[in-house]
Protein backbone atom coordinates (compact mmCIF):
# COMPACT_ATOMS: atom_id res chain seq x y z
CA UNK A 1 0.00 0.00 0.00
CA UNK A 2 2.81 2.12 0.66
CA UNK A 3 4.26 1.93 -2.68
CA UNK A 4 0.67 2.01 -4.19
CA UNK A 5 0.54 5.37 -2.41
CA UNK A 6 3.93 6.24 -3.40
CA UNK A 7 3.01 5.43 -7.27
CA UNK A 8 -0.13 7.64 -6.99
CA UNK A 9 1.38 10.67 -6.13
CA UNK A 10 4.15 10.38 -9.11
CA UNK A 11 3.21 12.97 -12.23
CA UNK A 12 2.52 10.96 -15.15
CA UNK A 13 4.78 10.98 -17.48
CA UNK A 14 2.82 13.36 -20.27
CA UNK A 15 2.95 15.83 -17.26
CA UNK A 16 6.37 15.77 -16.55
CA UNK A 17 7.47 16.23 -20.29
CA UNK A 18 4.98 19.28 -20.59
CA UNK A 19 6.30 20.50 -17.04
CA UNK A 20 9.69 20.21 -18.59
CA UNK A 21 9.02 21.74 -22.19
CA UNK A 22 7.27 24.42 -20.51
CA UNK A 23 10.82 25.40 -18.16
CA UNK A 24 12.85 24.88 -21.59
CA UNK A 25 10.59 27.07 -23.16
CA UNK A 26 11.32 29.72 -20.70
CA UNK A 27 14.76 29.04 -20.51
CA UNK A 28 15.73 29.72 -24.17
CA UNK A 29 13.11 32.60 -24.04
CA UNK A 30 15.86 33.82 -20.86
CA UNK A 31 18.94 33.28 -23.53
CA UNK A 32 17.20 35.13 -26.04
CA UNK A 33 16.57 38.24 -23.46
CA UNK A 34 20.49 37.41 -22.61
CA UNK A 35 21.69 37.33 -26.11
CA UNK A 36 19.63 40.89 -27.53
CA UNK A 37 20.70 42.30 -24.31
CA UNK A 38 24.33 41.47 -25.18
CA UNK A 39 24.05 42.76 -28.55
CA UNK A 40 22.44 46.35 -27.17
CA UNK A 41 24.95 46.44 -24.25
CA UNK A 42 27.87 46.05 -27.21
CA UNK A 43 26.39 48.59 -29.52
CA UNK A 44 25.55 50.96 -26.90
CA UNK A 45 29.11 50.95 -25.74
CA UNK A 46 30.94 51.33 -29.25
CA UNK A 47 28.07 54.43 -29.69
CA UNK A 48 29.22 55.85 -26.30
CA UNK A 49 33.37 54.93 -26.93
CA UNK A 50 33.02 56.50 -30.68
CA UNK A 51 31.21 60.46 -29.66
CA UNK A 52 29.85 60.14 -33.15
CA UNK A 53 26.82 60.77 -31.13
CA UNK A 54 25.69 64.00 -29.60
CA UNK A 55 25.24 63.02 -25.74
CA UNK A 56 21.67 63.94 -24.79
CA UNK A 57 21.14 61.41 -28.03
CA UNK A 58 23.13 59.22 -26.36
CA UNK A 59 21.40 59.39 -23.50
CA UNK A 60 17.73 58.80 -24.57
CA UNK A 61 19.30 55.32 -27.10
CA UNK A 62 20.32 54.93 -23.14
CA UNK A 63 17.14 55.38 -21.48
CA UNK A 64 15.25 53.53 -24.49
CA UNK A 65 17.77 50.44 -24.36
CA UNK A 66 16.83 50.19 -20.34
CA UNK A 67 12.97 50.21 -21.00
CA UNK A 68 13.75 47.45 -23.34
CA UNK A 69 15.75 45.17 -21.64
CA UNK A 70 13.78 44.93 -18.60
CA UNK A 71 10.70 45.54 -20.02
CA UNK A 72 10.12 48.61 -18.54
CA UNK A 73 6.72 51.25 -19.20
CA UNK A 74 8.70 54.14 -17.96
CA UNK A 75 12.15 55.35 -17.42
CA UNK A 76 14.46 58.88 -17.11
CA UNK A 77 17.89 59.60 -16.47
CA UNK A 78 18.97 62.53 -14.56
CA UNK A 79 22.56 64.00 -14.88
CA UNK A 80 23.57 66.56 -11.97
CA UNK A 81 25.39 70.19 -12.82
CA UNK A 82 28.76 70.58 -12.48
CA UNK A 83 28.76 71.39 -8.38
CA UNK A 84 26.85 68.09 -8.16
CA UNK A 85 23.85 69.44 -6.23
CA UNK A 86 21.30 70.29 -9.07
CA UNK A 87 19.90 68.28 -12.09
CA UNK A 88 21.10 70.20 -14.92
CA UNK A 89 19.61 67.57 -17.71
CA UNK A 90 16.55 65.25 -17.40
CA UNK A 91 15.93 62.97 -19.89
CA UNK A 92 12.45 61.28 -19.61
CA UNK A 93 10.91 58.43 -21.50
CA UNK A 94 8.09 56.21 -21.99
CA UNK A 95 5.56 59.01 -21.27
CA UNK A 96 2.51 59.39 -24.20
CA UNK A 97 1.42 62.91 -25.75
CA UNK A 98 -0.65 63.55 -22.83
CA UNK A 99 0.83 62.54 -20.26
CA UNK A 100 3.84 64.84 -21.65
CA UNK A 101 0.98 68.00 -22.47
CA UNK A 102 -0.19 67.16 -18.30
CA UNK A 103 3.26 67.90 -16.96
CA UNK A 104 4.60 70.63 -18.83
CA UNK A 105 4.22 73.34 -16.60
CA UNK A 106 6.04 71.58 -13.93
CA UNK A 107 9.39 72.02 -13.45
CA UNK A 108 12.05 69.25 -13.80
CA UNK A 109 12.96 67.23 -10.26
CA UNK A 110 14.78 68.79 -7.99
CA UNK A 111 16.66 65.91 -7.35
CA UNK A 112 14.79 64.79 -4.14
CA UNK A 113 12.65 61.77 -2.97
CA UNK A 114 13.94 58.31 -4.43
CA UNK A 115 16.30 60.23 -6.60
CA UNK A 116 17.75 61.76 -4.11
CA UNK A 117 18.28 58.84 -2.37
CA UNK A 118 20.05 57.11 -5.13
CA UNK A 119 22.26 60.33 -5.12
CA UNK A 120 22.60 60.43 -1.57
CA UNK A 121 23.16 56.46 -1.26
CA UNK A 122 24.53 55.39 -4.34
CA UNK A 123 23.93 51.77 -4.49
CA UNK A 124 21.00 50.46 -6.49
CA UNK A 125 17.39 50.17 -5.47
CA UNK A 126 14.70 48.36 -6.19
CA UNK A 127 11.26 49.27 -4.34
CA UNK A 128 8.06 47.46 -4.90
CA UNK A 129 5.98 50.06 -3.31
CA UNK A 130 6.68 53.51 -4.10
CA UNK A 131 4.36 54.93 -1.70
CA UNK A 132 5.77 52.91 1.18
CA UNK A 133 9.58 53.73 0.68
CA UNK A 134 10.22 56.50 3.51
CA UNK A 135 12.49 58.71 1.20
CA UNK A 136 8.97 58.93 -1.40
CA UNK A 137 7.67 62.98 -1.96
CA UNK A 138 4.99 61.80 -4.09
CA UNK A 139 4.53 62.77 -7.49
CA UNK A 140 3.42 66.25 -9.06
CA UNK A 141 -0.30 66.39 -10.39
CA UNK A 142 -0.35 65.22 -13.67
CA UNK A 143 2.09 62.53 -13.28
CA UNK A 144 1.45 58.79 -14.45
CA UNK A 145 1.12 56.52 -11.12
CA UNK A 146 4.03 54.61 -10.70
CA UNK A 147 4.27 51.46 -8.11
CA UNK A 148 7.88 50.09 -8.69
CA UNK A 149 11.06 51.54 -9.61
CA UNK A 150 14.46 50.33 -10.07
CA UNK A 151 17.19 53.15 -10.17
CA UNK A 152 21.38 52.84 -9.73
CA UNK A 153 23.41 56.17 -9.81
CA UNK A 154 25.41 57.15 -12.20
CA UNK A 155 29.02 56.75 -10.58
CA UNK A 156 32.61 57.32 -13.01
CA UNK A 157 35.44 57.15 -10.50
CA UNK A 158 33.97 58.13 -7.08
CA UNK A 159 31.59 61.15 -8.37
CA UNK A 160 28.68 60.12 -8.69
CA UNK A 161 26.65 62.32 -12.09
CA UNK A 162 22.99 61.44 -11.70
CA UNK A 163 21.06 58.46 -11.60
CA UNK A 164 19.20 56.35 -14.43
CA UNK A 165 16.11 54.65 -13.18
CA UNK A 166 12.86 52.56 -14.52
CA UNK A 167 9.22 52.09 -13.37
CA UNK A 168 6.73 49.42 -14.18
CA UNK A 169 7.15 46.29 -15.52
CA UNK A 170 4.82 45.86 -18.54
CA UNK A 171 4.23 42.14 -16.93
CA UNK A 172 3.33 43.25 -13.62
CA UNK A 173 5.83 42.27 -11.78
CA UNK A 174 8.17 43.22 -9.63
CA UNK A 175 11.69 44.24 -11.25
CA UNK A 176 14.49 40.94 -10.20
CA UNK A 177 18.40 40.71 -10.09
CA UNK A 178 18.61 40.45 -13.37
CA UNK A 179 16.56 43.98 -14.31
CA UNK A 180 19.08 44.79 -11.30
CA UNK A 181 22.34 43.96 -13.28
CA UNK A 182 21.38 45.16 -16.41
CA UNK A 183 20.47 48.82 -15.22
CA UNK A 184 23.62 48.84 -13.38
CA UNK A 185 25.63 48.00 -16.62
CA UNK A 186 23.88 51.09 -18.86
CA UNK A 187 24.25 53.35 -15.58
CA UNK A 188 27.58 52.79 -16.23
CA UNK A 189 27.50 53.51 -20.16
CA UNK A 190 25.51 57.07 -19.12
CA UNK A 191 28.92 57.42 -16.90
CA UNK A 192 31.24 56.88 -19.51
CA UNK A 193 29.42 59.17 -22.21
CA UNK A 194 28.77 61.71 -19.63
CA UNK A 195 32.73 62.00 -18.48
CA UNK A 196 33.63 61.75 -21.75
CA UNK A 197 31.65 64.45 -23.16
CA UNK A 198 33.07 67.24 -20.55
CA UNK A 199 36.37 65.72 -20.50
CA UNK A 200 36.01 66.42 -24.49
CA UNK A 201 34.31 69.85 -23.44
CA UNK A 202 36.91 70.98 -21.29
CA UNK A 203 39.92 69.91 -23.91
CA UNK A 204 38.25 71.81 -26.69
CA UNK A 205 37.74 75.14 -24.17
CA UNK A 206 41.00 74.25 -23.35
CA UNK A 207 42.92 74.21 -26.68
CA UNK A 208 40.50 77.19 -28.08
CA UNK A 209 41.86 79.28 -24.96
CA UNK A 210 45.55 77.91 -26.11
CA UNK A 211 45.07 78.94 -29.80
CA UNK A 212 43.51 82.81 -28.98
CA UNK A 213 46.82 83.05 -26.37
CA UNK A 214 48.85 82.58 -29.41
CA UNK A 215 46.98 85.20 -31.90
CA UNK A 216 48.39 88.32 -31.07
CA UNK A 217 46.81 91.80 -29.60
CA UNK A 218 46.68 94.32 -32.06
CA UNK A 219 49.14 97.04 -31.51
CA UNK A 220 48.47 101.07 -31.81
CA UNK A 221 48.78 101.65 -35.96
CA UNK A 222 47.70 104.88 -36.58
CA UNK A 223 47.08 106.15 -38.29
CA UNK A 224 45.74 103.42 -39.73
CA UNK A 225 42.70 101.57 -38.10
CA UNK A 226 42.42 97.88 -37.62
CA UNK A 227 40.30 95.11 -36.21
CA UNK A 228 40.34 91.39 -35.75
CA UNK A 229 38.49 88.08 -35.21
CA UNK A 230 38.94 84.60 -34.44
CA UNK A 231 36.23 82.13 -34.74
CA UNK A 232 36.57 78.37 -33.79
CA UNK A 233 35.54 75.91 -36.11
CA UNK A 234 31.48 74.28 -34.75
CA UNK A 235 33.10 71.14 -34.72
CA UNK A 236 33.76 69.98 -30.99
CA UNK A 237 37.65 69.77 -30.66
CA UNK A 238 38.70 71.41 -33.56
CA UNK A 239 41.66 73.52 -33.08
CA UNK A 240 43.10 75.39 -36.20
CA UNK A 241 45.97 77.10 -37.44
CA UNK A 242 44.27 80.15 -38.72
CA UNK A 243 46.48 83.49 -37.66
CA UNK A 244 46.86 86.85 -38.24
CA UNK A 245 49.36 89.48 -37.24
CA UNK A 246 49.57 93.49 -38.16
CA UNK A 247 52.59 95.80 -37.27
CA UNK A 248 53.64 99.57 -38.47
CA UNK A 249 57.06 99.75 -40.12
CA UNK A 250 59.81 101.78 -40.05
CA UNK A 251 59.18 103.41 -43.26
CA UNK A 252 55.40 104.17 -42.07
CA UNK A 253 53.89 101.18 -43.92
CA UNK A 254 51.29 99.17 -42.29
CA UNK A 255 52.50 95.48 -42.73
CA UNK A 256 49.56 93.01 -42.54
CA UNK A 257 49.35 88.85 -42.91
CA UNK A 258 46.87 86.31 -42.37
CA UNK A 259 47.41 83.05 -42.82
CA UNK A 260 46.35 79.31 -42.18
CA UNK A 261 48.51 76.34 -41.55
CA UNK A 262 47.43 72.99 -42.58
CA UNK A 263 45.83 70.72 -40.02
CA UNK A 264 43.31 71.00 -37.14
CA UNK A 265 45.04 69.97 -33.57
CA UNK A 266 47.18 71.28 -31.49
CA UNK A 267 50.49 70.87 -33.93
CA UNK A 268 48.71 73.18 -36.21
CA UNK A 269 48.26 75.76 -33.69
CA UNK A 270 51.83 75.23 -32.59
CA UNK A 271 53.06 75.75 -35.80
CA UNK A 272 51.25 78.85 -36.85
CA UNK A 273 52.92 80.19 -33.05
CA UNK A 274 56.28 79.54 -34.82
CA UNK A 275 55.83 80.75 -38.38
CA UNK A 276 53.78 84.34 -37.05
CA UNK A 277 57.11 84.68 -34.64
CA UNK A 278 59.16 84.34 -37.38
CA UNK A 279 57.37 86.59 -39.80
CA UNK A 280 57.03 89.39 -37.38
CA UNK A 281 60.80 89.78 -37.16
CA UNK A 282 61.24 89.32 -40.76
CA UNK A 283 58.75 92.06 -41.71
CA UNK A 284 60.24 94.45 -39.35
CA UNK A 285 63.78 93.78 -39.97
CA UNK A 286 63.34 93.90 -43.89
CA UNK A 287 62.18 96.94 -45.93
CA UNK A 288 61.32 94.47 -48.43
CA UNK A 289 58.40 93.67 -51.05
CA UNK A 290 56.29 91.27 -49.39
CA UNK A 291 57.32 88.53 -52.05
CA UNK A 292 60.70 89.21 -50.64
CA UNK A 293 59.93 88.16 -47.26
CA UNK A 294 58.04 85.16 -47.83
CA UNK A 295 60.55 84.14 -49.79
CA UNK A 296 63.01 84.04 -46.76
CA UNK A 297 60.41 83.21 -44.63
CA UNK A 298 59.97 79.58 -46.49
CA UNK A 299 63.64 79.05 -46.77
CA UNK A 300 63.69 79.35 -43.31
CA UNK A 301 60.54 76.85 -42.80
CA UNK A 302 62.35 74.59 -45.28
CA UNK A 303 65.83 74.20 -43.53
CA UNK A 304 65.26 74.61 -39.78
CA UNK A 305 61.49 72.94 -39.36
CA UNK A 306 59.09 70.88 -40.27
CA UNK A 307 56.35 72.60 -40.18
CA UNK A 308 53.16 71.70 -42.37
CA UNK A 309 52.28 73.24 -45.63
CA UNK A 310 50.80 77.11 -45.31
CA UNK A 311 48.80 79.25 -47.07
CA UNK A 312 49.28 83.23 -46.39
CA UNK A 313 48.62 86.96 -47.71
CA UNK A 314 51.13 89.15 -46.87
CA UNK A 315 50.37 93.07 -47.53
CA UNK A 316 51.77 96.71 -46.87
CA UNK A 317 49.98 99.48 -47.16
CA UNK A 318 52.34 102.24 -48.24
CA UNK A 319 52.39 105.95 -48.63
CA UNK A 320 51.77 106.55 -52.40
CA UNK A 321 53.66 108.70 -54.40
CA UNK A 322 51.07 111.18 -55.03
CA UNK A 323 49.22 111.14 -52.06
CA UNK A 324 46.95 108.36 -51.07
CA UNK A 325 47.96 105.04 -50.67
CA UNK A 326 49.45 102.16 -52.40
CA UNK A 327 48.42 98.25 -51.63
CA UNK A 328 51.43 95.68 -52.59
CA UNK A 329 50.60 91.89 -51.41
CA UNK A 330 51.89 88.44 -52.42
CA UNK A 331 49.99 85.48 -51.79
CA UNK A 332 50.82 81.94 -50.99
CA UNK A 333 47.97 79.80 -51.93
CA UNK A 334 45.89 81.85 -50.33
CA UNK A 335 42.44 83.40 -50.57
CA UNK A 336 42.97 87.53 -52.11
CA UNK A 337 42.15 90.03 -50.22
CA UNK A 338 38.99 92.35 -50.24
CA UNK A 339 38.78 96.02 -50.92
CA UNK A 340 36.12 98.05 -50.27
CA UNK A 341 36.33 101.93 -51.35
CA UNK A 342 34.62 104.77 -49.34
CA UNK A 343 31.45 104.72 -51.96
CA UNK A 344 30.62 101.15 -51.57
CA UNK A 345 32.16 99.20 -53.86
CA UNK A 346 33.83 95.82 -53.03
CA UNK A 347 36.75 94.41 -55.38
CA UNK A 348 38.22 91.31 -54.49
CA UNK A 349 42.58 91.80 -55.55
CA UNK A 350 42.43 88.82 -57.85
CA UNK A 351 45.98 87.80 -58.69
CA UNK A 352 47.70 84.06 -59.97
CA UNK A 353 48.56 82.86 -56.26
CA UNK A 354 52.16 81.44 -55.28
CA UNK A 355 52.63 78.12 -53.82
CA UNK A 356 52.01 77.53 -50.46
CA UNK A 357 54.51 77.83 -47.81
CA UNK A 358 56.14 74.72 -47.37
CA UNK A 359 56.03 73.32 -51.14
CA UNK A 360 58.98 74.52 -52.80
CA UNK A 361 60.97 77.02 -51.54
CA UNK A 362 62.87 77.12 -55.18
CA UNK A 363 59.55 78.55 -56.68
CA UNK A 364 59.23 82.32 -57.60
CA UNK A 365 57.37 84.64 -55.58
CA UNK A 366 55.56 87.84 -57.28
CA UNK A 367 54.05 91.00 -55.59
CA UNK A 368 50.92 92.70 -57.05
CA UNK A 369 50.01 96.37 -56.56
CA UNK A 370 46.40 98.55 -56.45
CA UNK A 371 46.08 102.34 -55.17
CA UNK A 372 44.24 102.60 -52.69
CA UNK A 373 42.36 105.51 -51.71
CA UNK A 374 42.02 107.55 -48.26
CA UNK A 375 39.31 106.10 -46.08
CA UNK A 376 39.24 102.62 -47.87
CA UNK A 377 39.25 98.95 -46.16
CA UNK A 378 41.42 96.05 -46.77
CA UNK A 379 40.29 92.58 -45.55
CA UNK A 380 42.21 89.45 -45.16
CA UNK A 381 40.45 86.37 -44.27
CA UNK A 382 40.89 82.77 -44.03
CA UNK A 383 38.87 80.09 -46.13
CA UNK A 384 36.74 79.00 -43.34
CA UNK A 385 34.76 82.19 -44.08
CA UNK A 386 33.41 81.50 -47.24
CA UNK A 387 33.46 77.67 -48.16
CA UNK A 388 30.44 75.75 -47.86
CA UNK A 389 29.82 72.36 -49.17
CA UNK A 390 26.70 73.36 -51.23
CA UNK A 391 27.89 76.54 -53.21
CA UNK A 392 30.76 76.77 -54.96
CA UNK A 393 33.76 78.82 -54.27
CA UNK A 394 32.86 81.88 -56.16
CA UNK A 395 29.15 82.20 -54.66
CA UNK A 396 30.66 81.98 -51.04
CA UNK A 397 33.28 85.25 -52.48
CA UNK A 398 29.74 86.59 -53.72
CA UNK A 399 28.14 86.32 -50.65
CA UNK A 400 30.85 87.29 -48.60
CA UNK A 401 31.25 90.72 -50.85
CA UNK A 402 27.54 91.33 -50.16
CA UNK A 403 27.58 90.72 -46.32
CA UNK A 404 30.69 93.24 -46.62
CA UNK A 405 28.73 96.07 -48.61
CA UNK A 406 25.64 95.64 -46.65
CA UNK A 407 28.03 96.62 -43.36
CA UNK A 408 30.93 98.71 -44.56
CA UNK A 409 29.62 101.44 -42.87
CA UNK A 410 29.74 99.89 -39.13
CA UNK A 411 32.82 100.74 -36.97
CA UNK A 412 36.33 98.42 -37.89
CA UNK A 413 35.69 95.81 -34.67
CA UNK A 414 31.62 95.91 -35.84
CA UNK A 415 32.19 95.68 -39.01
CA UNK A 416 34.40 92.50 -38.38
CA UNK A 417 32.11 90.66 -36.14
CA UNK A 418 29.13 91.13 -38.23
CA UNK A 419 30.90 89.34 -40.89
CA UNK A 420 32.35 86.38 -38.58
CA UNK A 421 28.57 86.54 -37.65
CA UNK A 422 26.65 86.34 -40.50
CA UNK A 423 29.59 84.76 -42.71
CA UNK A 424 27.99 82.53 -45.91
CA UNK A 425 30.32 78.88 -44.57
CA UNK A 426 29.16 76.17 -43.05
CA UNK A 427 31.23 76.68 -39.95
CA UNK A 428 33.34 73.72 -40.15
CA UNK A 429 36.77 75.44 -40.45
CA UNK A 430 38.06 77.76 -38.29
CA UNK A 431 37.89 81.07 -39.52
CA UNK A 432 40.05 84.14 -39.13
CA UNK A 433 39.51 88.22 -40.44
CA UNK A 434 41.96 91.07 -40.28
CA UNK A 435 40.67 94.89 -41.25
CA UNK A 436 42.40 97.27 -42.14
CA UNK A 437 40.91 100.98 -42.96
CA UNK A 438 43.36 103.61 -44.73
CA UNK A 439 43.24 107.33 -42.96
CA UNK A 440 40.83 109.44 -44.82
CA UNK A 441 42.95 112.42 -45.11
Amino acid sequence: MTGERGDSQKPHVPEVRLRLGVELEQIAEQLKSLARAQDQMSALYEAVLSRDVDLSIMLRLIVATAMDLVGARYGALGVLDEQGKHLALFVPAGLSDQELADLADVELPHGLGLLGHLIAHPEPLRVDDISAHPDSVGFPPGHPPMRTLLGAAINIRGTTYGDLYVSERRDGKPFDAHDEALIIALAAAAGLAIDDARLYEQFRLDAEQFQRLLLPRLPDLRPFDAAAVYRPAATPGHVGGDWYDALLAPDRACAAVIGDVAGHDLQAAAAMAQIRNMLRALLYDRRTPPSAVLIQLDRILHAITDNPVTTACLARIEPGERGGWMLRWSTAGHPPPLLLTPDGRTDYLHADPDLPLGVDAAEPRHDHTRPVPPGATVVLFTDGLFEHPDHSVEAGLDRLAALAATHAALPLQDFVQALADHHPSDAHDDMAILALRTPSA
